[in-house]
């Protein structure tokens, strides 16, 4: 009704427009009726054709509306059909699972444990690094799971045992050490095949001797490697075709290598160094400085000691050594009196005790102040750690320990410099009294024999004198 009212509409508005053109077309009243009764007749046509248009539409869209009733009328009958065959095929396959079940009988228990097992054998392989070496051995068990565990299949007795088979070889391969051709994965995202040699369930390595590590399905080369012998010990593994050789074997390689990762996450002793930040590098280079000048002074007095040794058996002073010099004075002086060599000489070993002492004090300083600057080290990490707790928190107990860890690099490093200097200034010290000791000794021998000798020499005086007297005595009586 609403479509054929805007029909009506636009004929009447069609109409209207017209006559008011026609009005103004006419130049008179005759001219003006011809033309209304022109219009009327055209109108009359057109408004037949459109009648005959509409009744043509709704002829067609009856006739679709018969075909759309037919087409539901046949949609309905033939869901009716297919309800029927459900509920028939409902009924014949609760015949079949319980004819299923029948012949089954104690199998399903059997099933289930197989099930179970082929799970836990999936997991297990999944992350085994024997599996590098037999891969897609899960596509097989995924397979079996999905048999066993569907209603419509059964596992035949070739994958049964085949899953008898895989297990035996999972504990066989578990205790042999074999070499096989991989594809490895280098830290760089370079992939090489090469030759790889597994350890048991444990550990694998490339034919470099670099420890491996399987995920994914997939060999990559450890981008950080343990320090110490292992890769030694590996290197020698990957070269050897016979014997014995030591291998650091992680236990909890089947599981992820945990102390494997935990012994690469270890700094080493060049990290640990280097934690102690500018503190620490000053604190090695003064005990550097330390233990140099130690070697050196302990170098020059064993060769001070040397020439002494060999000025003690010669006859002859020797200006290159401090006895050979106080010797000389002895030599250079021999109307002094007494005194003045004794003075003489003490002035040359007063002169020579400071060149033998030379840096000892320094020495001294170092080993004391090492320990004090260490510490230095310690409380500046100390306040950076807190710090940092401060503004990140207490989250992370490992960030927290590795801070004070660092922290306490210095105070190792202060001691690790005190302790070898203390012994170095004790050994130079020793040295430089050796030697001194040595030129108190001959000099005091000195002082000993010209006094022996100016008593020699009274003596002599004295007993001719003696000895006039007594016989002149002898004459008187």
């Amino acid at each position: 009704m609403k479509t054929l009212f805007l029909k009506v509409t636009a004929i009447v508005a069609t109409t209207i427009v017209s006559s008011v053109a026609i009005a103004q077309e006419a130049q008179s009243l005759d001219q003006l009726l011809k033309l209304v009764e022109q219009g009327r007749i055209s109108e009359a046509s057109d408004n037949r054709t459109r009648e005959q248009k509409f009744l043509s539409a709704k002829n067609n869209q009856q006739q679709t509306l018969k075909k759309a009733l037919s087409l539901k009328t046949e949609k309905e009958q033939f869901s009716a059909q297919l309800e029927k065959q459900f509920e028939a095929n409902e009924l014949r396959l609760a015949d079949k699972q319980g004819q299923l079940k029948e012949r089954m009988g104690n199998l399903t228990e059997l099933f289930g444990h197989l099930t179970s097992t082929a799970g836990d054998l999936r997991s297990n392989f999944e992350n085994s690094l024997i599996s590098s070496q037999y891969p897609d051995r899960e596509v097989f068990l995924d397979a079996l799971i999905a048999k066993m565990s569907s209603s419509e299949q059964l596992p035949s007795i070739d994958e049964i045992e085949r899953l008898w088979f895989e297990i035996q070889r999972e504990m066989t391969e578990s205790g042999r050490v074999v070499a096989f051709t991989a594809s490895i994965v280098k830290p760089d995202g370079e992939q090489f095949e090469q030759k790889a040699i597994r350890v048991g369930s444990f550990n694998i390595i490339s034919e470099q001797g670099q420890y491996l590590q399987f995920t994914n399905g997939q060999l990559s080369e450890l981008a950080r490697q343990p320090s110490g012998p292992y890769l030694d010990w590996s290197a020698q593994l990957a070269t050897s075709s016979k014997g014995l050789s030591a291998f650091g074997i992680d236990p909890t390689g089947p599981s992820g290598g945990s102390y494997l990762s935990a012994l690469i996450d270890s700094p080493t002793l060049v990290e640990r160094w280097h934690q102690g930040g500018l503190i620490g590098y000053i604190i090695t280079a003064v005990g550097v400085f330390a233990l140099l000048l130690g070697l050196f002074r302990l170098l020059i007095l064993a060769f001070v000691e040397s020439r002494v040794s060999t000025q003690i058996k010669s006859e002859k002073a020797n200006t290159n050594n401090p006895l050979g010099r106080v010797l000389k004075v002895k030599e250079d002086n021999p109307e002094l009196d007494l005194e003045a060599l004794e003075l003489k000489l003490s002035e040359t070993v007063l002169h020579e005790v400071p060149k033998l002492e030379k840096n000892l004090n320094l020495l001294k300083i170092i080993a004391a102040i090492a320990p004090l600057m260490g510490l230095l080290g310690t409380v500046t990490g100390m306040i950076i750690t807190f710090q940092a707790i401060t503004i990140f928190g207490a989250g992370d107990p490992k960030a927290m320990a590795g801070g004070i860890s660092g922290a306490l690099v210095t105070t190792v490093l202060g001691l690790i410099v005190a302790i070898p200097t203390i012994l170095l200034h004790t050994m130079v010290n020793s040295r430089a009294r050796k030697i001194t000791s040595i030129l108190i000794e001959q000099s005091t021998g000195i002082m000993a024999a010209r006094s022996l000798s100016e008593v020699k020499k009274i003596t002599k005086t004295i007993q001719p004198q003696t000895t006039s007297h007594q016989e002149h005595v002898e004459g008187v009586v």
